[in-house]
This record gives structure tokens, sequence and C-alpha cells, in this order.
């Protein structure tokens, strides 16, 4: 049997309360259209697709070929495939997680540990901080999305709290305001509006979350990756556990304005299709590859780290010696590619790729 390198996943679905329902959630409509036989319940939240290895949603792989079941299982049965950089820093594990999130009511006032007190908190309290990774993350755009991120500028917070009497709130975020009260009747968490930047995201723009950050998604869709971490220190917007003492302690409370929170994309001088979001953690990177309609043949170049491939939009025939058959590409379809692997897409569409991969660069 060839050794096979490059294949398919089946990603695991989160139907969290606060996602979009039915088909108009992103997450929904890329299942529905990787895979013709899922039935989408029109009154269900389709909130995450999880693409990666983590244990409370490891991928399936679509390659009957392959003895392995999970890509987890896969990963620890081969781990020169992650690369020998990646492999040796992360000790064989895959260190990113990536997702689509379909945001429809706010998530949690929260934000994430460093690895330093992501240990204590697992030692301490390891019903609530379930390891002991840090949890840097970052959100691309998929459609206009809306999210609170880090302390706004003291003058702002000062102007809100002067003129925030309750007669008029229309300069003062107040439909926004009476938005959250709506989700969460009652919950003091409501009022961090007037503390945290409100960021406006149009498609392709960014926002990254480092460790002590304060934040929360509002609404909309956007693709996600994040260290392979499930630590998260919630303040408010939640009906989950709060930890506020451990929350005060561990912010950063260095005000600055929303526009800093926008994180740049630099586009590619080898490939002018990839703009490369790099963030300041070793744990992963994002690429977003838009492949216009007159390239009818592209190379997903190879790198010396493992990678995901999630399809958005467009269709393609993928040939690659490490998959030892040819893939149809579609929109919602995600793909593993091997460290020191590349694809060939032979695209079918008329209106171009749009593709995202999450990978690692070291």
């Amino acid at each position: 049997m060839a050794d096979i390198r490059v294949f398919p996943l089946s990603c695991a679905v989160q139907n969290y309360s606060w996602g979009k329902v039915g088909l108009e959630s992103e997450v929904a409509k890329l299942l529905a259209s990787s895979d013709p036989l899922v039935q989408i319940q029109p009154d269900r939240p389709y909130a995450e697709l999880w693409m990666g290895a983590h244990p409370r949603g490891d991928a399936v792989i679509q390659d009957n070929r392959i003895p392995q079941k999970t890509l987890g299982q896969w990963i620890t049965d081969n781990p020169a495939c992650l690369g020998a950089k990646v492999k040796d820093t992360f000790q064989g594990c895959l260190p990113f997680l990536f997702k689509v999130l379909s945001v429809n009511t706010a998530l949690s006032i929260q934000a994430h540990p460093n690895k330093e007190l992501a240990a204590k908190l697992h030692a301490q309290f390891p019903e609530h901080y379930p390891d002991a990774n840090h949890k840097p993350e970052m959100a691309i755009a998929l459609t206009p999305f809306e999210g609170l991120c880090g302390f706004r500028p003291v003058e702002e917070i000062i102007s809100f709290l002067q003129a925030a009497d309750g007669k008029d709130t229309s300069g003062s975020n107040g439909d926004l305001l009476l938005r959250l009260h709506s989700q969460y009747p009652g919950d003091i968490g409501c009022f961090t509006i007037y503390f945290l930047n409100l960021v406006r995201l149009e498609p392709g723009e960014a926002m990254f979350l480092g460790a002590n950050e304060p934040h929360a998604y509002l609404h909309g869709d956007c693709v996600e990756c994040m260290a392979c971490s499930d630590n998260t220190v919630r303040a408010g917007l939640t009906p989950k556990f709060i930890d506020v003492l451990t929350l005060c302690e561990m912010l950063n409370y260095t005000p600055a304005p929303s526009s800093s929170k926008i994180f740049p994309a630099t586009q590619s001088q080898l490939d002018p299709s990839v703009y490369l979001y790099d963030p300041p953690v070793p744990d992963f990177a994002i690429m977003r590859i838009e492949i216009p309609s007159s390239i009818k043949l592209y190379l997903v170049s190879a790198m010396d780290s493992a990678s995901i491939l999630l399809v958005i939009q467009g269709t393609a025939v993928g040939t690659s010696t490490a998959a030892a058959s040819e893939m149809t590409l579609r929109r919602g379809s995600v793909l593993f590619i091997s460290a020191n692997e590349s694809i060939s897409l032979h695209l079918s569409s008329l209106d171009g790729m749009l593709l995202f991969r999450a990978c690692c660069l070291l």
C-alpha cells in the first residue's frame, strides 16, 4: 500500500447555544456543501467546526486505505509528518487547532492564561482548566464580524462614564447594550462594552488575542486558529464557571485604540495569491490563499510543517504523490497535508478559489 501523507478529514461540529442556527450558520453551510448526505437541522445551532486532533474533537480520516481512524491516532503513529522542528518542539503533537465559528449571540467575556498561569490553574482546578497549555488565538473574518478586544483608551472610558445617564444612549452603543442584555438579562458583563474596544472586522481582516487580553466575540462568521488548548478564564456573558479574581489578576490593562487590534496580513513575495497572518507565537500561522479565476492550475506548496487546508469557495481536483489518488475539493473540504508535501489543484470553478491553510512556522 502507498504511504499516504495527504488525506481528507471529516471534522467535529460543536452545537453550542451561541451558534448561528441551521443554514444561517457558515459552519452548517460548509458541512452541507462538503457532504450532501449531511442533514442540517433548521432549529439547531451550528457554532464551531474543529479541524485538528484535539481529544474533544479529533478529526476522522476519510480514506479507507489508512488503518487509523482519527487524525490524532495517525499523528501518534507517524510523528515525522509534523516536520522535524514541529515534532521536536511540540513533543510529537499537532500544536494548533483550526476552527470555523458562526456566532449568533455573544461569547463570554474572557481571557486566556499564559503557559505559567495555565500550568498553575490546571494543577489547582483541573475541572475548570483542562490542560496546562496557553491559548493564544486569531480570528479572521469570513463575514462582517464584531468583537470586543482589549481596553479602550482611558479618555473614551471617561467620556462614556460621563455620558451614560440612561436618557439618550444613541451615542453610547445603546443598541449593542440592549442586544447583549436581551441575550444575557441582568448580566453585569453587558457593561464591558464601555471599557473594552468594539472591533468590527470586514472579510479578510484579523484580530489576534494573546495571553491575558480581555475579549469576547459578539456576532459573525470567522476562521479561527489557536494553540491546542481549552483554557478559558471567564467573567461575564456566560452561564459557565466564572473566575473574576483570576481574570482581574491576569489581565493586560494597557489601553489602546480599536484600530490597533486589527492584525495585518502580508502578501507573499513568492506567491501573490498567498496572504500570511503570522502572530508572535510559535504554535500557529494562517495563510489566506486567493486563487483568481484566470489560474487553472495552482500548486499548494510544500512546507516544513504539517498543515490543514480548508476550502471556503471554489472547486478543484487535487493531485499529489502523497495522496496516491485524486481528491475532489469543494466548498467545505478539509485536507491534512504532511510536512514537505505539495498538492496540485486543477481548478474547475469559474470564480477562482478561496482557501485557508493553518500551519506552524518555526
